[in-house]
């Protein structure tokens, strides 16, 4: 079901991925060991959803201040390439998984990467 209430964030299809690989996280780390979490598991959830959640909350403010969020959000993506590698180091993720969180967290990079020189040159 669709909300009757919109915002303007959820249009943009970095945001839209954002989400969608906050989620795909979400389910993974389900799997991991009991112990893990307050360590990697909450750590790699945190850092998934901080993705988009930057991304959001960047978006209402100035483009001086959505540059530096999206920055934020960038910085989050690569830590997450950090919780994957763990997890597959620990055997809690399949090489196949890492992988897929790799070419997403790619995805998103450049995504993150493209809009964020997009507003530079504004701010110019």
């Amino acid at each position: 079901m669709e909300s009757k209430y919109h915002f303007r964030f959820e249009d943009l299809q970095v945001y839209q991925k954002a989400i969608e690989f906050g989620e795909y996280v979400n389910a993974l780390i389900k799997k991991f060991p009991r112990e893990e979490r307050f360590e990697l598991t909450s750590q790699f959830k945190r850092e998934s959803d901080s993705i988009a959640l930057n991304i959001a909350e960047g978006s209402s403010g100035t483009d001086k201040q959505f540059y530096d969020y999206l920055g934020n959000a960038w910085h989050s993506a690569e830590e997450c390439v950090a919780c994957s590698t763990k997890a597959r180091l620990r055997n809690y993720i399949k090489f196949d998984e890492d992988e897929e969180i790799r070419k997403v967290i790619t995805e998103l990079s450049k995504m993150i990467t493209s809009l964020r020189n997009t507003i530079a040159k504004r701010l110019k």
